[in-house]
């Protein structure tokens, strides 16, 4: 296969799954076909129990510029053919997979991309990325649900300063609101990306499930969790690791 084709590539190895997106000649900017892919292919990671963790990054040095318009001009003439559907649904199923997921970033993160990598649990970026949500510059009307997001992440007077101007920001501002959880120095990415996945992938899948919800705002299942401690073993094999000083196996999946 071309590997310069406009793609999204996946490996799985160590309960770690990597999705990079990859379209080098347009700043892996988010094909038609690219969007449409995404959602079936989380769904397929989310039913294999040996997935634990989801990092989501770019190839070569660019994380993503977004959408790739000229793709996207292809079917315009088409009534039934929405390409701002296709990126949320894309972003929705990345919100909704079951298990923690991390962007790791450096370059451009712009309007697509930046849907991506806001949709993730958690955002990791090299020093030197930029940041920007850009659909004034092109007339679009962001999605409600992904504006949400944004002011979940960054708050009203930021998400409304990306939304209004369209600029683009550094890592510095980007962390200092919110929008980065993390950021290293060139050529610390990858490293602190992986070791992260790894101590995820080992921790309990019962806790994470459990926050991940309840973090997104779910108020009516401290039943259901409760009922899953009880009954998943991960607890009482937490404890016992814990008292005999070992690494602890846990076994519940989502």
């Amino acid at each position: 296969m071309d590997r310069t084709e406009p793609q999204l590539q996946l490996t799985v190895a160590d309960g770690i799954a990597t999705v990079v997106i990859n379209n080098p000649a347009k700043r892996n900017a988010m094909t038609a076909a690219m969007w449409q892919e995404l959602p079936g292919m989380l769904e397929r990671l989310a039913a294999d129990p040996d997935v634990r963790v989801l990092v989501l990054t770019g190839a070569g040095d660019t994380f993503c510029a977004g959408a790739d318009i000229s793709s996207l001009q292809d079917r315009a003439g088409d009534p039934a053919y929405d390409p701002q559907a296709l990126a949320v649904a894309a972003e929705e199923a990345l919100a909704a997979f079951p298990r923690p997921t991390l962007a790791a970033v450096r370059g451009y993160c712009v309007g697509g991309g930046s849907q991506l990598a806001a949709a993730c649990d958690l955002r990791f970026a090299e020093e030197g990325a930029s940041f920007g949500v850009t659909p004034a510059r092109l007339g679009i009307v962001y999605a409600s649900s992904s504006t949400r997001r944004l002011v979940a992440l960054v708050g009203p007077a930021t998400t409304k300063h990306l939304l209004f101007s369209g600029e683009l920001i550094g890592t510095e501002r980007a962390l200092r609101t919110g929008l980065v959880d993390e950021v290293l120095p060139a050529a610390g990415l990858d490293d602190r990306v992986a070791s992260y996945a790894r101590v995820l992938a080992s921790r309990s899948q019962l806790t994470q499930a459990a926050a991940k919800e309840f973090a997104s705002g779910r108020e009516d299942r401290d039943a259901h969790w409760a009922h899953q401690v009880r009954h998943s073993g991960d607890t009482a094999e937490g404890i016992t690791a814990f008292l005999e000083r070992r690494t602890p196996h846990f076994t519940w999946t989502t």
